[in-house]
């Protein structure tokens, strides 16, 4: 099958937070010792691409917005030069002026998007953070730590910086509703999903690295129950977790495993695309918001007329978007969704209190009938550095199927305490493990237990 391509500008972006997303362990990050000097060719991506060209001394990116071309960097650097009397210096000042007037200010030597994209990818950081006031931010393992050697940013520094990855498009969507989620792809290295936005009335923005490598659920450090989810036939399975917990980064392990093994459609909507998976056994298409479609609800409203046998949805972010997914999934397809909760009980609530209450006790119902599975995670700081993934697994067995039929979802802890045979496991069992195996350390799975009281219990063995 050939891979599905899109056309393709010189600005690698695209509208929507390394160990894999959000710090995932296991995603593999290239050394980045021969991106200096390399020429970074744009990916295959759903939107526009960005160029790093020549990153080891280039000071902008090429044929952006926010940067300058070679011609004007020439230009700006000699008009000093041809000064060679009082009216060609007046002359050449005019016309320095009028340049800069059109193009953003070359930001010192030192300060380049290239320059702290590759030192995020180098110190396999999961974010770098781009501010007014404060120097360049990367989030290594967890932790804030400023690049060293760089400067305190200040406002033209970072505008320059963060529309040298924008197209004209999104720099005017950006300047209009003040913030803009986006991804590009930083030559073949790696992709980043990028928060621009306002604060105190200047620019800021949050780069999250996205390794172009593959993970495999086994690379992840997932529980081997995770794969079984690719060999559902129909049916809803979440993966929840807050920001940064490596919710995407899991699902592009399991569409991947789909991918390789079974000969079906998948479709997936995401703002932005992260992975990009090429169609290997499967036929993959992916669509993007705001660049293939206005909006996850008319994506999905438009799904089932694309003959989807898989269908993954980046983001349940509102009740349309819900009920939609719900439809699908009883429809016979099989639907992979995120959502931003801490449980798998917290998850079940959350769909169903979107709804007007008139509606619940039926949207009760549909979701005991269609639910397959919950996976919610976190990203413990691990001895030795690194993160490792934790994880709370709920399987729809008949017992989950009546609790979340009958609205007790209270009770569903104690069901998954009790289904460790069918590969359930609590999220206190799991770092519990993590500690006593010394792969964390108790204080840090401390701060994510659920049940302090159940936690130490397990510690202790009791």
């Amino acid at each position: 099958m050939q891979e599905n391509t899109q056309p393709q500008t010189n600005v690698t972006t695209m509208p929507n937070a390394g160990q894999g997303v959000g710090g995932m362990p296991g995603a593999g990050v290239p050394n980045t010792a021969s991106v200096g000097g390399a020429v970074a060719q744009p990916a295959n991506m759903g939107g526009a691409q960005m160029n790093a060209v020549n990153m080891g001394g280039m000071s902008g990116l090429n044929g952006t917005p926010g940067g300058m071309d070679a011609a004007t960097m020439g230009q700006t650097q000699a008009m000093p030069n041809v000064a060679t009397s009082e009216g060609t210096a007046v002359k050449a000042t005019a016309a320095r002026q009028a340049a800069e007037a059109s193009t953003p200010t070359a930001l010192p030597t030192a300060v380049k998007i290239e320059t702290l994209l590759e030192e995020c990818i180098r110190r396999n950081a999961s974010d770098l953070h781009i501010q007014v006031g404060l120097p360049p931010i990367l989030r290594i393992d967890g932790a804030l730590a400023p690049i060293p050697n760089t400067p305190v940013l200040k406002r033209e520094m970072v505008d320059k910086l963060v529309f040298s990855t924008l197209d004209s498009m999104q720099r005017e969507v950006l300047t209009q509703d003040k913030e803009f989620d986006y991804s590009f792809s930083f030559g073949e290295i790696a992709r980043f999903r990028v928060n621009a936005f306002n604060e105190k009335g200047n620019l800021a923005a949050a780069f999250r690295l996205i390794p172009t490598k593959m993970p495999t659920i086994e690379e992840l450090g997932m529980p081997q129950v995770i794969s079984s989810f690719a060999e559902y036939p129909r049916g809803l399975v979440l993966v929840t977790g807050p920001t940064g917990s490596g919710k995407s980064t899991t699902l592009a392990a399991i569409i991947n495993k789909i991918n390789m093994e079974k000969a079906v459609h998948i479709l997936t909507i995401e703002d932005p695309i992260e992975f990009t998976h090429k169609s290997i056994r499967s036929v993959v298409a992916q669509r993007e918001v705001h660049y293939d479609t206005f909006s996850f609800s008319r994506a999905l409203k438009s799904a089932l007329r694309e003959d989807p046998d898989v269908v993954l949805l980046g983001e349940m972010r509102d009740l349309e978007t819900i009920s939609s997914a719900i439809t699908i999934a009883e429809t016979g397809h099989l639907v992979f969704a995120t959502l931003h909760t801490n449980s798998a009980a917290q998850s079940i609530d959350r769909m169903i209190d979107v709804f007007p209450a008139e509606q619940q006790p039926q949207i009760r119902s549909q979701l005991a009938g269609i639910l397959m599975a919950v996976c919610s995670q976190r990203l413990i700081p691990a001895i030795g550095g690194g993160r490792v993934v934790a994880a709370e697994i709920m399987i729809a067995n008949s017992a989950v199927r009546a609790i979340i039929r009958e609205g007790k979802t209270h009770q569903l802890d104690n069901t998954i305490q009790t289904g460790a045979n069918e590969g359930m496991q609590t999220m206190d069992r799991t770092l519990a493990k993590l500690v006593q195996q010394g792969t964390v350390t108790y204080d840090d799975a401390r701060d994510y237990a659920v049940d302090m009281h159940e936690f130490e219990r397990l510690v202790k063995g009791v």
